[in-house]
């Protein structure tokens, strides 16, 4: 399976490379990076990654679009989020990680979904869309074929759910293992939207 990982300038590393690290464990996953226009991208922890132009994506897989605060401005970004629709309808999954939920809520694609995100910027996401069924207490949430998920690592807990549910949970269980990670298993509940209040 095709793994599509949207990056753009200031995405948050871990959303990325947490989920990136568990999917490459899947013999059968090809891993693409890519961009509107392609070149090197900058997280925001400066992480420079090479990508390719989102118009070479072969998009039958599984779209993966991080957080961070490059979300703010592309939730505004018009061609951005016409680009980022096409793609989520095209993928057979679709993953988000923190923000990264408030631009698939702004391109529309998770209208009357159920979906999280990341819980210090939760009441943000919820203003990107009044038409998502936005769950704070969960850690993540899986709707058809999309998976939101609360912040940062917590994309790695939702990435095992998602392996788990694809190729079963002696997988997901043996990935957790193999990379020497507590799997916050239990999607329902985070105990960091009760921090937040």
């Amino acid at each position: 399976m095709n793994i599509n990982i949207m990056l753009f300038d200031d995405f948050e590393t871990l959303d990325a490379f947490g989920p990136v690290e568990i999917l490459s464990r899947i013999p059968s996953h090809v891993l693409k990076y890519y961009s509107m226009a392609g070149g090197i991208v900058t997280s925001a922890q400066g992480m420079k990654i090479e990508t390719e132009s989102i118009c070479t994506a072969n998009q039958n897989g599984t779209l993966v679009v991080p957080g961070g605060r490059g979300t703010r401005a592309l939730v505004n970004d018009e061609k951005f989020l016409a680009c980022l629709k096409t793609m989520g309808e095209k993928a057979v999954f679709c993953l988000s990680i923190c923000t990264g939920s408030a631009l698939l809520a702004r391109a529309g694609l998770l209208n009357d979904k159920k979906a999280t995100s990341n819980k210090k910027a939760f009441v943000w996401v919820m203003s990107t869309s009044d038409k998502v069924k936005w769950l704070k207490n969960a850690r993540w949430v899986v709707d058809e074929k999309f998976y939101t998920s609360s912040g940062v690592s917590a994309g790695m807990d939702m990435t095992l759910g998602f392996v788990s549910d694809q190729y079963g949970v002696d997988n997901a269980r043996q990935i957790a293992q193999d990379i020497e990670y507590i799997w916050h298993a239990d999607k329902e509940q985070d105990s960091f939207a009760v921090k937040e209040g």
